[in-house]
C-alpha cells in the first residue's frame, strides 16, 4: 500500500524489473479505521526493514523541506524525523526490538499526515475563513438592496449558487482528479473565484435598511464600536422568532449536507456503484433539484406573502416535512429507480426551503444586526 497509506488515498503498484512504478488515487481507499500494530512487524526481514525506514524518512523530509510547509506539518515532520533517526538502525540490527518498531510504525503513520491531509486540512480552514464572511455580509447587502415583498426570490437566485456550485464541483473536479490528479480540481474554482474577488472591489455600499419601509436607513459609513457590537448580539440570543427560525435551519441543514457529501459514498459502497458514476449522478441531481427546487421556493414564498407575514417559514416547514419520508425512502430502497426517486424528490423540497428561510431571517431582526445575525 505504500509508506503512510493508512491514513491516505494512494496506494502504490510497482514492477521493479520494469523499474515502473504506478500511484493509484481514490476515496474509497481511506479508511474509517486505521491499525497500527508494530507487532506485526517484528518478523520483517532486515532489507525489506531498512527500505520501508528509509522510505518513510523520506517522505518525512520532502514535506519538511517543501516551499508548501506550513508549522503543523512541521511539526509533524520533526517528531517523525526524530523517531526514525533513533529507530532504524536498532530495528534493522534486532528486528524483535519493539520499541524501535513502534517508534518506526508512527514514523510512517506521520509522513501520510505530513504529506498530504494535514496540509488540505489548513487549505480547507483558511478558505472557510473567506467563505464564511461572504456568507454573512452578502445577505445583509441584498436585504438593504431590494424590498421585502422581492426577497424570497432574490435570495434564491443567490443560494442557487450553492447547490449548483457544489454540484458542478462533484462533476468537474471528480474528472480532473481521475485524469489529471486532485491537486488539479482546485485551480478550476480557485483561479475563476479569484476574479470574482477582485470585481467585488468595485461593488458600492449600501445604506442599512434602505429598502425597509417601517425602518430608518442608517447611514453606511462608519463603524460600530465595541459596545454596539456586544449589544447587538444581546439583542440576537433574545430574539425568540429570531433564534426558532436559526434553530430550524441548522437541523435542515444537518441533513442536507449529509446528503449532498455523504451520498456518493454511500451508493459505492452499498449500492455498488463506481465512484466516478456515483458523483456525477448525485452532482447532477443537485445542479437540477438546486435549481429549481430553490427557484420555485423562493417564488412561492413571495406569493404566499401576500397573505400572511409568516410566509416563508410556512414554506420552508411544509416543503421540509415532506421531504422526510423521501429521504427514508432513498435511504432503504435497493432498486436505482427507487433511491434515485427517493433523492431527487427529497432535495427538490429542501433546496425549496433555502430562498424563504433566509429571507425570514433577514426579516426578523434589525438592518444594523443583520451580517451578526447571519454569522450566527
Amino acid at each position: 500500500a505504500g509508506t503512510g497509506a493508512e491514513v491516505t488515498r494512494n496506494a502504490v503498484l510497482g514492477v521493479p524489473e520494469r523499474r515502473v512504478k504506478a500511484s493509484l488515487r481514490s476515496a474509497t481507499m481511506l479508511p474509517r479505521v486505521a491499525l497500527v500494530d508494530p507487532d506485526l512487524t517484528l518478523d520483517l526481514p532486515p532489507a525489506i526493514t531498512a527500505a520501508t525506514g528509509l522510505d518513510a524518512l523520506t517522505q518525512l523530509i520532502e514535506p519538511y523541506v517543501s516551499s508548501r510547509a506550513n508549522p503543523v506539518v512541521d511539526a509533524l515532520c520533526l517528531d517523525g524525523m526524530a523517531r526514525a533517526a533513533a529507530a532504524i538502525r536498532r530495528v534493522c540490527t534486532d528486528g524483535r526490538d519493539r520499541d524501535a518498531r513502534e517508534a518506526m510504525s508512527l514514523a510512517s503513520l506521520l509522513s501520510g499526515f505530513a504529506l498530504g491531509f494535514i496540509s488540505l486540512f489548513i487549505a480547507r480552514a483558511t478558505l472557510g475563513i473567506g467563505e464564511a464572511a461572504y456568507g454573512s455580509i452578502a445577505p445583509s447587502l441584498l436585504a438593504d438592496s431590494f424590498p421585502r415583498r422581492l426577497r424570497g426570490r432574490v435570495f434564491s437566485v443567490f443560494y442557487a449558487a450553492i447547490p449548483i456550485g457544489s454540484a458542478l464541483g462533484y462533476v468537474i473536479a471528480g474528472a480532473m482528479a481521475e485524469h489529471f490528479g486532485w491537486r488539479s480540481a482546485f485551480f478550476v474554482a480557485g483561479v475563476p473565484g479569484l476574479v470574482l474577488a477582485a470585481l467585488l472591489l468595485k461593488l458600492p455600499e449600501v445604506a442599512r435598511g434602505a429598502q425597509d419601509d417601517d425602518d430608518t436607513p442608517v447611514a453606511a459609513q462608519g463603524h460600530p464600536s465595541t459596545r454596539e457590537s456586544r449589544n447587538a448580539w444581546r439583542a440576537l440570543l433574545h430574539n425568540g422568532p429570531y433564534l426558532t427560525t436559526v434553530l430550524g435551519y441548522a437541523a435542515y441543514t444537518f441533513a442536507l449536507g449529509a446528503l449532498a457529501f455523504w451520498f456518493p459514498d454511500f451508493l459505492v459502497r452499498y449500492h455498488g456503484l463506481g465512484q466516478a458514476r456515483s458523483d456525477y449522478m448525485v452532482g447532477l441531481i443537485a445542479v437540477a433539484t438546486g435549481f429549481i427546487g430553490t427557484f420555485t421556493g423562493g417564488w412561492i414564498g413571495d406569493r404566499v406573502l401576500r397573505r400572511t407575514e409568516h410566509a416563508y417559514l410556512l414554506v420552508s416547514g411544509i416543503a421540509t416535512l415532506i421531504a422526510v419520508p423521501f429521504t427514508i425512502m432513498a435511504l432503504t430502497a435497493a432498486e436505482p429507480r427507487f433511491f434515485f426517486t427517493g433523492l431527487i424528490v427529497a432535495e427538490l423540497m429542501m433546496f425549496a426551503s433555502t430562498g424563504p428561510i433566509n429571507s425570514a431571517i433577514v426579516n426578523y431582526v434589525a438592518p444594523t444586526q443583520r451580517a451578526s445575525a447571519m454569522a450566527l
